[in-house]
């Protein structure tokens, strides 16, 4: 009696769910739920590819959107003597431009009229040591609770209050320009 219904709980055709035995389908057991399963994993490989495996799979992706793009058949080599082409022009234009851009030019240009280079590389250093420090600080003020809501109510009224005071009106704009000049011309010494 014992052998028939052990046997009569699991049948022949009956599925693993992740290496355990569905449960009984019986009314005696309300509790058992069976839910839908999931597909297998992607089998993924443990190992990687080698330097010239991913070389040579970029090659051929290369010949085959090179092949797409002419839209004519032609043979690996042909493609190959075409991506080494094209390889080679775009390595040549990176080396051998010789013309830097106007900007560069005007920058080598100031460089040069400098006298005391160190006091302005100590400068630029220093520059760039004050913005650093000063993203840091406005990074761990951010961070605050309710102190960036309240300064971005403070910044928006005082936007708001010298846009009225000193925009609005024209002769309070020409009052701003005229300020700005001689601001700059104060600090560089040069009439803009």
């Amino acid at each position: 009696m014992a052998s028939s219904t052990s046997s009569s709980s699991f049948s022949i055709t009956s599925t693993l769910i992740d290496g355990k035995l569905p449960c009984r389908q019986s009314s005696v057991s309300p509790q058992c739920v069976t839910l839908p399963t999931l597909p297998p994993p992607p089998v993924q490989s443990h190992t990687r590819t080698s330097p010239w495996k991913t070389t040579s799979f970029c090659r051929k992706i290369a010949r085959n959107v090179m092949s797409m793009a002419s839209s004519s058949t032609t043979t690996d080599q042909e493609t190959t003597a075409a991506v080494d082409e094209v390889a080679a022009a775009s390595t040549e234009q990176l080396s051998v431009s010789d013309e830097s851009p106007e900007f560069l030019k005007t920058v080598q240009q100031a460089w040069e009229k400098v006298e005391d280079k160190y006091a302005v590389s100590t400068l630029a250093v220093a520059g760039t040591v004050a913005l650093w420090g000063t993203a840091g600080v406005i990074s761990a003020i951010d961070r605050l609770p309710l102190i960036p809501g309240v300064l971005e109510v403070v910044g928006i009224g005082y936007t708001g209050w010298f846009a009225y005071k000193n925009l609005v009106f024209k002769p309070d704009r020409e009052a701003l320009v005229q300020k700005i000049k001689d601001t700059v011309k104060e600090i560089t010494g040069i009439d803009s």
